[in-house]
């Protein structure tokens, strides 16, 4: 039996604001807009290359706006998805890596490579360089 990740709900305050984030600055694809009811709005988006989606939107229920923390996206290469996304006009910090239980400037060994930030709600997100072998 396969279980597959699908969908993850992203509590935001201004759905707006959010969909343009996900879709200008983090590049995702908006996969639909629904106008469910007067209080029911779902925006769906989908990072490139991923078979799972988020959405945001209102009356979906769920926590607070900003809320959600530890979402973790991959990448083949950190320091090109870095470029990809300051190049979007995302204000992003170094690529940092874990040494003991701290973060640290800089690339560490296979799987020790990360971005970290926020949305404009104040979920976070952190991106992974995934090995080429893995």
């Amino acid at each position: 039996m396969d279980w597959k990740l699908e969908l993850v709900v992203i509590p935001v305050a201004d759905v707006d604001r959010a969909k343009r984030f996900y879709e200008e600055q983090m590049g995702f694809v908006v996969d639909h807009d629904t106008q469910i009811s007067d209080a029911v709005r779902v925006v769906q988006l989908t990072p490139p290359g991923s078979a799972c989606s988020i959405a945001v939107g209102t009356g979906m229920g769920g926590g607070q706006p900003g809320s959600v923390q530890g979402i973790q996206l991959v990448v083949p290469d950190i320091a090109a998805a870095r470029a990809e996304l300051v190049g979007r006009g995302m204000e992003i910090g170094p690529v940092q890596h874990f040494e003991g239980g701290d973060r640290v400037d800089g690339h560490g060994g296979p799987w020790n490579a990360f971005l970290f930030f926020s949305d404009p709600d104040g979920n976070g997100w952190s991106v992974q360089e995934r090995p080429a072998d893995a």
